[in-house]
């Protein structure tokens, strides 16, 4: 199948599983992990009309973000500058501090803020550069020793420490969890996700309440989506794997 059926089939599923479960299939994000492929699948993919790229590494987002905004002789004709309008970019991987400079003017969303240490150099560099910056807070709901976030039970004290911070505007949470064959045994921790949320936002004003929960791959997005996802990061299931 083609990127744009396989874009086409992912949808569908979303829209299935958010009417499945009660919710919205608009109030529901397709990001488009384009870590494992190439500027001009990457294209194709924009093209059929996925707006949001995922990329984990920082020198990658910036790799593609200049290849689709320019053409070859390095010029922004109409096409580049369409792209450039309507493309909006996710750093989904670890992030380290000494990258953020180079990305704070590119990314859209960081999902992957897991100390306060990096959300300050995130503040710290939005400042410097005139914006406020979205972000979520990663929360290791597995406990796994191999992924980065924070632990469950420290999520609502650094939720309130994210909060203070004026460059920067926490929008929720995202975990990545476990790598199963069978998507339903992550639905304990998609549900734990969600009420981790709602813990947060009892200890909120009512215009701070975090609305975004990114959640759930291309292994898994249905499930999460039915605990309450509202970001879905899909990149086998659009680009087939590799």
């Amino acid at each position: 199948m083609s990127i744009a059926d396989n874009i086409k089939r992912v949808i569908n599923n979303i829209g299935e599983a958010a009417i499945q479960s009660g919710h919205n299939p608009q109030d529901i994000m397709l990001v488009g992990v384009t870590k494992t492929v190439g500027v001009e699948q990457a294209r194709e993919m924009l093209q059929a009309g996925v707006n949001n790229i995922g990329e984990n590494r920082p020198q990658e987002l910036l790799r593609k973000y200049g290849a689709l905004t320019k053409n070859e002789a390095g010029m922004e004709t109409s096409m580049e500058a369409n792209i450039k309008a309507r493309t909006r970019w996710h750093l989904i991987g670890h992030l380290q501090t000494n990258k953020v400079k180079s990305i704070i003017g590119q990314v859209s969303l960081i999902h992957s803020v897991d100390s306060l240490r990096l959300a300050e150099e995130i503040d710290k560099r939005a400042a410097q550069i005139g914006r406020v910056v979205d972000i979520l807070a990663e929360i290791n709901i597995a406990r796994e020793q191999s992924k980065h976030g924070i632990y469950p039970e420290k999520a609502r004290e650094f939720a309130l420490l994210l909060l203070k911070l004026t460059n920067i505007r926490l929008k929720g949470l995202m975990c990545v969890a476990p790598n199963v064959e069978n998507q339903e045994d992550n639905r304990k921790y998609f549900a734990q996700m969600r009420d981790i949320m709602i813990d947060i936002n009892k200890n909120l004003v009512h215009n701070e309440n975090l609305t975004d929960l990114s959640m759930g791959m291309t292994n898994d997005y249905i499930a999460a989506i039915c605990e309450g996802a509202t970001i879905v990061r899909v990149g086998t299931g659009i680009f087939g794997a590799n």
